[in-house]
């Protein structure tokens, strides 16, 4: 074990936030997602399973190693639910969205709803899939990675 690191991130996890660069991104997934296949079409990636893992607790803790894109205007994306109106949000990805602005990643409007197909083609894109045991349909999010630094000398 590490000291403050949050024991739910495996070593897989921990190598693959430490390999990613700025810009990457990585999605965290429910049960139902098809990441298997969607790990092998496009960009090559990893899966990493989190058993027993929800999909609200995986992306805190990889949240509380891992910044936000401040460069981008919507460093989260998470799946639409087919057939609902445009700004509606299940309970899952509202209770995700408020952990984000409870822990200062993200405010609500940095979170972009992406239809079903299109957010497939993101994540064939993404650096890593984190599939959980979470069984709430559309519970998938997908967050790039910002970088950590010191403020620019201007």
């Amino acid at each position: 074990m590490l000291k403050g690191i949050d024991p739910l991130l495996t070593p897989d996890l921990l190598k693959v936030l430490a390999e990613m660069g700025h810009g990457d991104a990585i999605v965290i997934a429910d049960a139902n997602f098809t990441a298997a296949r969607l790990a092998t079409e496009g960009r090559s990636k990893p899966v990493i399973h989190l058993p027993g893992a929800d999909v609200l607790r995986a992306s805190r803790a990889v949240l509380s190693l891992m910044n936000l894109d401040a460069a981008v205007e919507q460093p989260v994306a998470y799946m639409q639910v087919c057939a609902m109106p445009d700004g509606y949000r299940s309970r899952l990805q509202r209770d995700v969205v408020a952990m984000l602005e409870q822990d200062g990643h993200a405010r609500s409007e940095q979170c972009e709803a992406v239809e079903r197909f299109a957010f497939y083609d993101r994540v064939r894109e993404a650096f890593a899939i984190v599939l959980t045991s979470d069984l709430q349909p559309y519970g998938n999010f997908l967050f790039k990675k910002g970088v950590i630094g010191e403020a620019l000398d201007v």
